[in-house]
């Protein structure tokens, strides 16, 4: 065999392999164009409802932030950072910022306790177990329109149920929805859909492995103990996921404060002082005053304050989540 024949037969596997993988190339290009056009398919319709639904709209705002439009007037301009100044230099808005932090600072680590208490409850081996979860979840299916109309008849002062049964003892009829009774009623109605956290935190604890706490109880260490020193720490991403979406719908909470006003824009001037909170306001500006420019001025004073917020929960928490990762995950 000569040389030139030598050479070709050693070049004979290369172009076999080079030519395959040309042929494997456009295959392979089809199937990630493939893959590709399904994923942009299924999330086509988040997609969609985002840009429509949140990013519109929150720029909307921002660019109404710097006018004075009032959607009345056809003589409106831009005034630049001016609703900003004079939003920040209100003292309606420090207050009504302060009762809402205030609110926030109460309700969420009422409402992440009460569900963590309601999980641990409805986790043991009980019989009917299933149906005292159904029963504590149902109040978080009701819409929190329905919710605050509800509360509202029930705490009526001239027909609620609440006066009724303090008539039935002989005791004087409360105007509940008025200060200072109008916070414990608003609170109470946060606290009815306590189904929400109980439900996350349920799969929380049901995800902790049972053999860590049949170790525990072994080695002799008390419930508490066990709970204290292995559940928290195994729970503490679904509580962090818990206290940053707590936060953020607090600080947005509107509905269950209109239970102390009319069902108008108008009512919401009539709010207890207590229970005029960040919201309130924002919602009347917009409606009763008219003053959209102002309003979204408001709503992105707010949008800062939640990023801030959610930031430093973030910071603070960053020693002290424990994320059980499986090392077989990392294979």
């Amino acid at each position: 065999m000569t040389v030139e024949e030598i050479r070709v037969a050693s070049d004979r596997p290369a172009r076999a392999r080079r030519a395959s993988g040309a042929a494997a190339a456009p295959r392979t290009s089809r199937m990630t164009t493939k893959r590709h056009r399904a994923f942009y398919m299924f999330t086509a319709p988040w997609l969609v409802g985002f840009v429509l639904l949140t990013a519109f709209p929150m720029g909307y705002a921002l660019w109404l932030s710097f006018t004075n439009f009032d959607a009345v007037s056809p003589h409106w301009h831009f005034v630049g950072l001016e609703n900003y100044r004079e939003a920040l230099s209100d003292p309606l808005t420090r207050q009504s910022l302060g009762r809402t932090l205030l609110f926030t600072l109460i309700s969420v680590p009422m409402t992440m306790i009460g569900g963590l208490i309601l999980a641990v409850l409805v986790n043991r081996p009980l019989r009917a177990r299933g149906l005292f979860r159904t029963l504590l979840y149902l109040p978080a299916v009701v819409p929190p329109v329905g919710t605050a109309l509800t509360f509202k008849l029930v705490f009526d002062t001239n027909a609620g149920a609440a006066n009724g049964v303090l008539d039935a003892f002989g005791m004087n009829a409360v105007t509940w929805l008025a200060d200072p009774y109008a916070r414990y009623v608003i609170l109470m109605s946060v606290l009815w859909a306590l189904g929400n956290t109980m439900i996350i935190s349920l799969a929380g604890l049901q995800d902790i492995p049972r053999e860590l706490q049949e170790a525990s109880r072994i080695d002799g260490a008390s419930a508490w103990r066990s709970f204290r020193s292995i559940t928290l720490p195994l729970l503490s991403p679904v509580l962090l996921f818990q206290g940053v979406t707590g936060v953020i719908g607090a600080l947005q909470t509107f509905m269950p404060l209109l239970l102390a006003a009319d069902s108008s824009p108008a009512g919401t001037t009539s709010v207890p002082q207590d229970n005029y909170m960040y919201m309130i306001n924002v919602f009347a500006q917009y409606f009763a005053y008219g003053r959209f420019g102002y309003a979204s001025a408001l709503l992105w004073i707010l949008f800062a304050v939640i990023i801030a917020f959610t930031a430093l929960i973030f910071k603070a928490t960053s020693g002290a989540v424990f994320y059980n990762v499986d090392p077989e995950a990392k294979k």
